[in-house]
């Protein structure tokens, strides 16, 4: 759908001449494959992230339009509706440091985002469902005001008629009727890109399929919708029914949604599923093509393809067969639209990291997966994700049972650091990655989770709306600090209004100037660096700046003085000894909420943290700055004269 001048194709005369283009692009793709002109050479990745627009009272802000104009940066795009929005990344070469430069690209246009945003008193929410959506922000007038999403609303209506059924059932149900295929825009993810090389896209994409479910269970971020707690990725059930053109009849023919998962395995080529999406789907819409692409391949070019394009896009696959041309080459690569936004960049970065590595290492532990795993099995296991998150029993290999937690832990998580290890990624991007999702996993705390459990905390004391306010401030709170959803504590009261920094920070007082150690150093060493540097608290960082402790002088003390006097091993390493995932603070947050925070918490030490990387620390010496700061500014003011 990101085609400008697609239109409805209303007439039989307009269907016909789509349907000319699109075989004509269909035996074109067939022949540019025979020939071996497909770039095999370099594999590359790239993603697309979407993100919810929300106003200071934290609902959705339809303001996409004027966002635009002031972000002035061509890699943003509109969504279907005018409270959402969209950034795409430079793809990048599948090796090195890749995984930690894609999340960086993303933390920096999200930085754009915010900081253009702030201009409308708004802010941006990466989650798969927006829990403070309504029903009334579903009215067509916050369609974004583009021909391409009128006409894709008017084809869906045309085909299915004007009204709009919604059954989900969860932990609650919900029922509802819409007038309008909006429904769709309550869906944002983050869609990952592998290019496949055309002699292997069949092997890949059978994997992709394979893998749908289990990598989307510790994956889950959309559980609320509406106030009612559906599955722990509504976003599934959601998009599924919100463009389903189908009608019930009387009758028990077979008929396919346009979001579909597939039905049976590849075996052929990628043009096995542009036929048969050809055959099963009737052109929606048509547009003004004008290439003639047996001319263009004659005279050695390479054709768009914009027929198959537009309907490509508009055949929903949750892992859709993608071609395009770059640098004057065609290229093949399969879209996994499966994970949601969020509930950080750390933890989406995690989630691509994982099925990378698995889509790039399966073939070397899984011979042929279509004779060791049952279609229908792979089908269901998508679906039952959808609805369990980690609580998932799947139905794997040789039929074989195993809950979500183990076979990702014990089968998967090995096979994807492999993948990663054989493309030559960065080792400390693949530990650092995939120890989020075993974290996560071992932690059992899904951004779901952590959803339904502030929820279900808060409603004790709140109205359902609070209690929606407070999780989605907590939740823009927690994105900006960068820390991974299993570090994040409930949402609470005090998350109910609209978090935005005082005119005092954190960055202005923190010490940036920073001693570490890793957990594998000796006891000896933080020790050592105590005496020499006169300080009081040590950070543990990963070898790509992770928080993942702390010490403190006085721990080492107690250690010391309970070896001496009661014969008990010193220990060896600092992990035997360190604070596991100390409480931290984010660098723009209010430095009264740091002093809040070590008050109610008896510490002296705040690490400070941004997008999980350690930035700085707070300690009781930086309060005399902070106290000597508020004195001379006391000072001026009752220097200053006083009015009459």
């Amino acid at each position: 759908m990101g085609v400008e001048t697609v239109k409805l194709a209303k007439s039989s005369e307009q269907v016909q001449e789509s349907l000319k283009y699109l075989l004509k692009d269909i035996r074109a793709l067939e022949k540019m494959l025979n020939e071996g002109l497909f770039e095999t050479e370099t594999i590359r990745i790239g993603a697309e992230q979407e993100m919810c627009l929300v106003d200071k009272f934290a609902k959705p802000a339809p303001i996409s339009t004027e966002l635009l104009k002031a972000l002035n940066d061509e890699m943003f795009t509109t969504e279907l509706a005018r409270f959402n929005l969209e950034t795409n990344l430079e793809p990048l070469e599948f090796r090195g440091k890749c995984l930690s430069e894609m999340e960086l690209n993303i933390l920096k246009q999200l930085d754009k985002a915010r900081a253009s945003i702030k201009k409308f008193n708004g802010e941006i929410v990466l989650t798969g469902v927006l829990p403070t959506i309504r029903k009334s922000d579903l009215e067509i007038s916050n369609i974004t005001p583009l021909p391409r999403y009128h006409a894709l609303c008017d084809a869906i209506s045309s085909l299915r008629g004007k009204e709009y059924d919604l059954r989900i059932q969860g932990m609650d149900e919900l029922l509802m009727r819409f007038d309008t295929p909006l429904l769709e825009a309550c869906n944002t993810g983050f869609q990952v890109h592998l290019q496949v090389k055309p002699e292997e896209f069949v092997c890949r994409y059978n994997f992709a399929q394979a893998i749908a479910g289990p990598v989307l269970a510790s994956a889950v971020n959309s559980p609320i919708l509406f106030g009612k707690r559906l599955w722990a990725e509504t976003r599934i059930a959601l998009f599924h029914q919100s463009v389903d053109t189908r009608q019930v009849s009387d009758h028990l023919r077979d008929s396919s949604p346009r979001v579909t998962f597939g039905n049976q395995w590849l075996r052929d080529s990628i043009l096995e599923i542009y036929k048969e999406d050809i055959a099963r789907y009737r052109v929606m819409l048509s547009s003004n093509i004008t290439e003639d692409v047996d001319q263009i391949l004659e005279d050695g070019g390479i054709p768009k393809l914009m027929a198959l394009q537009v309907h490509n896009g508009t055949v929903y696959r949750w892992n859709r067969p993608c071609y395009g041309v770059s640098n004057g080459k065609p290229h093949l690569r399969i879209e996994n639209r499966v994970f949601p936004s969020g509930p950080t960049v750390m933890d989406e970065i995690a989630n691509a990291s994982f099925w990378l590595g698995l889509m790039n290492g399966m073939d070397d532990h899984y011979s042929d997966i279509t004779t060791i795993l049952d279609f229908d099995d792979a089908r269901m296991n998508f679906i039952a994700a959808s609805k369990l998150g980690l609580d998932t029993k799947f139905k794997w290999v040789h039929d074989k049972r195993y809950s979500a937690i183990d076979l990702i832990n014990e089968e998967l998580l090995p096979v994807a650091r492999h993948g990663l290890e054989k493309a030559g990624v960065d080792k400390g991007d693949i530990t650092s990655y995939l120890d989020i999702i075993r974290d996560r996993t071992k932690e059992a705390q899904t951004g779901s989770y952590w959803m339904v459990k502030s929820y279900n905390s808060l409603t004790k004391d709140v109205t359902r709306e609070q209690a929606l306010t407070a999780i989605t401030n907590a939740m823009i709170k927690n994105q900006r600090k960068g820390e991974p959803v299993h570090k994040w504590g409930l949402a609470k009261l005090d998350d109910m209004e609209m978090w935005q920094p005082s005119s005092l920070l954190v960055e202005e007082f923190m010490t940036t100037d920073i001693f570490t150690v890793q957990k594998d150093d000796i006891i000896e060493l933080v020790a050592n660096l105590f005496d020499w540097r006169r300080i009081r608290y040590i950070p543990v960082e990963d070898e790509s700046k992770h928080l993942v402790g702390l010490i403190s002088m006085r721990m080492i003390f107690r250690r010391f003085n309970n070896a001496i006097h009661n014969n008990e091993p010193l220990g060896e390493s600092v992990e035997e000894v360190m604070i596991k995932n100390p409480i931290t603070i984010h660098p723009e947050a209010s430095i009264l909420k740091a002093i809040d925070i070590m008050d109610a918490q008896k510490i002296g030490c705040l690490p400070v943290v941004k997008n999980n990387r350690l930035v700085g620390i707070i300690t009781e010496q930086n309060y005399m700055t902070i106290t000597a700061r508020l004195l001379r500014r006391l000072h001026i003011e009752n220097k200053k004269p006083r009015p009459k």
